[in-house]
Order: C-alpha cells, then sequence, then structure tokens
C-alpha cells in the first residue's frame, strides 16, 4: 500500500452543522486514518499483513500515526517531512461521514523497489513512485490522485473510485484493465456493467472507510485470481462491514 495518512478527529453529532449553527456530539474519538491507512489495514485483515509507504511530519501527531497503525498490524515505512495532515469528521445520526482536512496532502516521494509483490495499491504519491509500483504483480489505483497516475503513464490491473465523489471524476484516458466506480449502496459500474450493493449485516453507524475498504477487498481478490464477479461479492461485503462500526477499523471484514 502506497498513500496518505492523515490524524483524524471523529465526532458523532445529531446533525452536521449549518452555517452559524452549533452541533452537539455525544461521542469522540481520533486516530489516524486517510485512505492509506484504511486501504492497508483492510488488505492486512485480508492477506494476513500489508506493508505502508507513507509519509507523515515528523511530529507527535505523526509519530503516534505511525505507532497506531503498526498496532493495527501494519508494517510501515515512513518518510519524515513537513507537518502531519489532519482531519475532522463529523459523523450524523444517519451514519453519514462529512470531512474537513487541514493541512496538506504528504505523498511519498520514494519507495524501495516492488518486484516480487503480489499487489501494491497506489493511493497517493509522486510519478516515480507509481512507477516503481508496477513492478509488482498486481498494481491497482484509485482516480483521486489522477494527474499523477496521468504524468505516471503506467498499466493499472485495477482502477477503484467513487463514482458520486467529484475529485474521483475519471473519464477515461489510463491504461486499465478493470475501471469500478462505486455508488455506495446503490452498487457500482464494472467494466460499464452493474453490480449490486451488500447490505449491512447490522444497524449502520458509520460510513466512514467503506468506500476504501471496498476497494481494498477488491484489490485483494483480484490479484489473487478471483473472478470479477466473486471479487465485486467479497468487496461489497466488506464495503457492508465497515459502516457497522464507529471508525474505519473496528468492524472491518476478516478472513
Amino acid at each position: 500500500m502506497i498513500g496518505h495518512v492523515e490524524w483524524t478527529e471523529f465526532a458523532l453529532v445529531d446533525r452536521v452543522p449549518a452555517p452559524g449553527m452549533i452541533a452537539h456530539a455525544t461521542e469522540y474519538w481520533s486516530g489516524p486514518a486517510g485512505g492509506g491507512s484504511v486501504v492497508a489495514v483492510q488488505l492486512a485483515k485480508l492477506a494476513g499483513g500489508c506493508e505502508l509507504f507513507t509519509a507523515l511530519g515528523d511530529d507527535e501527531l505523526g509519530h503516534a500515526s505511525e505507532r497506531q497503525l503498526a498496532e493495527l498490524g501494519l508494517n510501515v515505512h515512513t518518510e519524515w517531512f513537513g507537518r502531519t495532515r489532519r482531519a475532522i469528521t463529523f459523523v450524523d445520526d444517519r451514519g453519514e461521514r462529512t470531512i474537513t482536512t487541514i493541512g496538506e496532502k504528504l505523498r511519498p516521494r520514494t519507495v524501495r523497489q516492488l518486484e516480487g509483490y503480489d499487489a501494491v495499491f497506489f493511493v497517493a504519491g509522486e510519478p516515480d513512485v507509481l512507477r516503481a509500483a508496477r513492478a509488482a504483480r498486481f498494481l491497482a489505483a484509485t482516480p483521486r490522485e489522477l494527474p499523477t497516475l496521468l504524468e505516471g503513464g503506467v498499466k493499472l490491473d485495477l482502477l477503484v473510485g467513487s463514482g458520486t465523489d467529484p475529485g474521483e471524476r475519471y473519464d477515461g484516458g489510463l491504461d486499465a484493465a478493470v475501471v469500478v466506480r462505486t455508488k455506495g449502496a446503490a452498487g457500482g459500474v464494472a467494466n460499464e456493467r452493474r453490480y449490486e450493493a451488500a447490505p449491512p449485516e447490522r444497524p449502520v453507524v458509520d460510513a466512514y472507510g467503506a468506500g476504501d475498504s471496498f476497494a481494498a477487498a477488491l484489490c485483494f481478490a483480484l490479484a489473487r485470481g478471483d473472478a470479477l464477479d466473486d471479487a465485486l461479492a467479497l468487496a461489497a461485503r466488506a464495503g457492508a462491514a465497515v459502516v457497522t462500526g464507529a471508525g474505519p477499523y473496528a468492524a472491518q471484514l476478516t478472513r
């Protein structure tokens, strides 16, 4: 896994405040999150282990993030520069999350050679890091960093991202074998063919991390040789599992 981490503060509120209003939180928690860490932890829970290549500020939140990610079972390789990015997330009474990020996204600038890796998921990094990732047998990415993917110019085995988030809009231009656009509870489209979402087995608590966990499970399943329909079914289960717990890790799917 190559990507960013941000120290995220979560607040469970009755509603997201409108301009000029005050929201009251009934629960509060914090820890390392963001696309890089969520995908990495979900991969580790399915594959039995995962290495995370990331960048963090050489500050209190950066070192706390590295420690907690290691406690979650990751082998973390950190570049230390800048200031650790932060985020504030409101989770409303329907489990929907609203995120505000604070500070620059820290993108990994170097990575060791990745020959022999079964799969690499690229969420954020510099173009040379993306090119190094192509040495893996299977390479997945998200359109969240589309300019980097276009500049890197490598073939992708999987491109997966939100079909509703403008920040992950994709209209072509990449050499990608499988392209998946997710639409949450409405399912999504894989290579222009619809697939269905899986219903959560328990009440929805927090939607944070559902899309990234879906993407991680899809990468895992395709990389081990599953057919696309089977891989989508596993990914849908992973996305549905996450929303039943508070935060991105408590209810992720495990083998």
